[in-house]
């Protein structure tokens, strides 16, 4: 997937799909940033991914918790949400830098402050439509 690339897809079940498809090309060390407004399907892309690397559990949002790990057996996998963190320096204190140096694959949701501090990272943006949902390699 290149940046300015656009998928469509029709029903949750595609997206998920899709995510399977994505863990595949990505490197291991990737840290994806996935933006987008609530009920996008953010998490539904995570639990693809997680899929993809034949992590075999439950996936659920890390809103409450912040930061999920997943071991696969392609190496350990974070998840973590961003959205009710207030200041950048939290998830830092929180050892990000760490978890990012030992995983496999990094997805922070709602992580725009990070942006810049990871300009090797892709940025995704999924979006509501009417038949279903867009995501967009914005980079």
């Amino acid at each position: 997937m290149k940046v300015g690339d656009i998928i469509t897809l029709p029903s949750s079940e595609a997206q998920s799909s899709f995510g399977r498809e994505l863990a595949s090309l990505l490197e291991p060390g990737t840290i994806l940033f996935l933006s987008g407004e609530l009920g996008a399907g953010k998490t539904t892309l995570v639990s693809g991914m997680l899929g993809g690397l034949e992590f075999k559990g439950e996936v659920s949002s890390p809103t409450y918790a912040l930061i999920h790990e997943y071991p696969t057996p392609k190496g350990l996998v974070l998840h973590v949400d961003a959205y009710r963190v207030r200041h950048k320096a939290e998830l830092l204190e929180m050892g990000l830098e760490d978890y990012l140096e030992r995983c496999t694959l990094s997805v922070l949701e709602w992580g725009e402050a990070y942006f810049e501090d990871f300009p090797e990272g892709w940025i995704l943006q999924l979006e509501h439509q009417k038949n279903g949902r867009k995501i967009t390699r914005v980079r």
